[in-house]
């Protein structure tokens, strides 16, 4: 989805990754901001899974448990 800078949504076009040649470059930057991210997010997942494996339950559930 390529979003024109300056321009409304409505002007969002679809592309293919083969017309993007002169954008390779900010792509690539996009691309590694959300691969960090997702691996990030996958790195929480698995301490959080890891916490109530020992029993233990994530601070978010804790208020539920408590008056629940």
């Amino acid at each position: 989805m390529i979003r024109w800078k300056g321009f409304t949504v409505e002007h969002n076009i679809w592309e293919k990754r083969k017309d993007l040649g002169n954008a390779r470059g900010a792509l690539e930057e996009f691309e590694g901001r959300m691969n960090a991210e997702v691996r990030r997010q996958e790195k929480l997942d698995m301490m959080e899974e890891k916490d109530f494996r020992r029993g233990e339950l994530p601070e978010k559930y804790m208020a539920k448990m408590l008056y629940g």
